[in-house]
């Protein structure tokens, strides 16, 4: 998934046929220095035989929050008479005494006389590193994207605990999830935060603009929509039974838009239910946070940048950060909270109980969610008996 670039200070990690933009055919996809950008050429593999070079142009990401390296685009045209299925960047215009290129495969290729059928919906989680290994609010939010509509969950993985990979790797066993290794520490030094004058690195959060804009195109092709946010976030419909109908809904309203942003709302992982409903014996050593025990909400503060997350049409998108798009060709619409909002499960607690709002919309599906979470914990031997 990351591939060094020869003669540079630059990374490859992906390759798509795009031709959504006047003059362009190629978009790769890359992580590159922006104090040494410098002319680069394609060399395209033709179904067995090299093409000739063309050159490149290349778009930094606006949003690179002050470090060194950033997502980067890099725009090229196939040659005449070539059918590629590989790509790579040359620092000079042609192949002449280039040794063992490294090839990046082209994906999003349209094969004539195949229709494939689309998914409505797949996630994009981007950043899974370090130690991570909340287990249960793993699957427990996973179960609900299921329950919503969603088809396939696509998750970047750094680095997670033994039992939360144990989990990963039988929900991708399953197909419902796509594991995408993302081994970045082995190239760079990549930051635990999001701002360069605060936290120092290499690149931003381990890459996460880099990885959602790879997941978009990666959907680009087989995917209706695609849901920009975090794993312990639940973009929720608050007057719909799941995503289809809140999306068949939002489109017809609104048809020219392909980017709908949802606001987050905090639930603090510190307050629990006083009740204790929910708080189930069988999930008791299960590393993590119920997210059923948490049902206090907090009001976000309008008067200051409040972060949005996304659902988009990913063909009507060109670059995204992470709260909001950079580039698109559609509209852009702001979801009303009381239609749909994001249930953001985190760690917080000190706003005074009498100033936030009780809000069981997740206790809605109980009554599925809690026997889909039973049966994998207990598929992945981490449940306990109910007795």
């Amino acid at each position: 998934s990351i591939t060094p670039l020869k003669n540079t200070k630059h990374f490859l990690v992906s390759a798509f046929m795009d031709q959504r933009l006047n003059g362009f055919d190629i978009r790769i996809i890359g992580m590159f220095r922006r104090d040494s950008i410098q002319p680069l050429h394609c060399l395209f593999c033709c179904a067995g035989r090299l093409s000739e070079a063309t050159p490149t142009t290349v778009f930094v990401h606006s949003d690179h929050f002050g470090f060194p390296i950033a997502t980067t685009d890099i725009m090229c045209r196939i040659p005449e008479n070539c059918d590629p299925t590989h790509v790579t960047l040359l620092t000079q215009p042609s192949a002449e005494n280039v040794t063992n290129p490294t090839w990046i495969p082209i994906k999003n290729k349209k094969t004539v006389g195949k229709d494939e059928e689309k998914m409505n919906f797949t996630v994009c989680i981007s950043s899974l590193f370090g130690d991570y290994n909340n287990v249960l609010q793993f699957a427990q939010t996973l179960e609900m994207y299921r329950l919503l509509g969603v088809n396939r969950v696509v998750v970047y993985n750094t680095s997670c605990g033994p039992e939360l990979d144990h989990l990963l790797q039988d929900y991708a066993q399953e197909g419902f999830v796509e594991i995408i290794s993302w081994p970045i520490e082995k190239y760079m030094n990549p930051s635990h935060g999001w701002l360069f004058s605060r936290h120092g690195g290499d690149i931003n959060y381990y890459a996460q603009t880099t990885k959602l804009n790879e997941c978009i195109y990666r959907a680009m092709e087989n995917s209706r929509y695609v849901l920009l946010h975090d794993i312990d976030q639940i973009i929720m419909p608050y007057q719909h039974s799941n995503l289809v109908s809140l999306m068949d809904t939002l489109q017809q309203q609104h048809p020219n838009v392909g980017v709908f942003r949802f606001e987050s709302h905090s639930f603090s992982n510190m307050r629990f239910d006083p009740y204790g409903k929910f708080h189930l014996p069988q999930w008791r050593r299960v590393p993590g946070v119920n997210i059923l025990e948490h049902i206090y909400r907090e009001e976000p503060n309008r008067k200051e940048y409040h972060p949005y997350k996304m659902i988009i049409q990913p063909r009507m998108v060109e670059q995204t950060s992470v709260h909001e798009v950079i580039k698109n060709f559609g509209e852009q619409y702001i979801v009303p909270p009381e239609v749909s909002r994001i249930i953001h499960i985190c760690s917080g607690g000190t706003i005074p109980l009498e100033l936030l709002h009780e809000d069981k919309r997740l206790w809605d599906f109980h009554e599925k969610l809690i026997p889909n979470v039973d049966k994998v914990l207990k598929r992945v031997g981490m449940m306990m008996s109910k007795n």
